[in-house]
């Protein structure tokens, strides 16, 4: 562990300025593997939310100012190619569904709709049934 100088402030002032240097520093610090941003704060004598300000503020990436352009160079347009119109949709009327009651035994019921798919409702009572 590197060893820091310290700065004891006697006076009555309120607001310590870091340098750039100091947050930068205090930035490197927590970005080491294992490091613990709290214990950083805590022996820099400053709130964990201030440190990842400085950490939001120093570790941005910064977008070119400038928008980049691209070429685009214009051709006639292209007809569109062939595609053969989908069926539409085959629609069967839906039976008026009914709800089945299956006793399992030990006050348990199961509740269903008449057109549950029957191999699901089979899974289904294969598991509660071996509780």
């Amino acid at each position: 562990m590197t060893k820091h100088q310290i700065e004891v402030i006697t006076s009555v002032e309120r607001r310590r300025r870091w340098s750039r240097d100091e947050k930068e520093r205090l930035v490197a610090a927590t970005l080491e593997p294992g490091a613990s941003v709290s214990e950083i704060a805590h022996s820099a004598g400053i709130h964990v939310s201030q440190l990842f300000r400085w950490r939001k503020e120093l570790c941005q990436i910064s977008a070119p100012s400038v928008p980049q352009l691209v070429p685009v160079e214009v051709v006639e347009a292209l007809p569109a190619p062939a595609i053969p119109p989908e069926p539409p949709p085959i629609s069967r009327p839906r039976k008026k569904a009914s709800m089945v009651m299956i006793e399992l035994g030990g006050g348990r019921r199961l509740r269903v709709e008449s057109d549950i798919d029957t191999e699901a409702l089979a899974r289904i009572v294969d598991v509660l049934a071996r509780r």
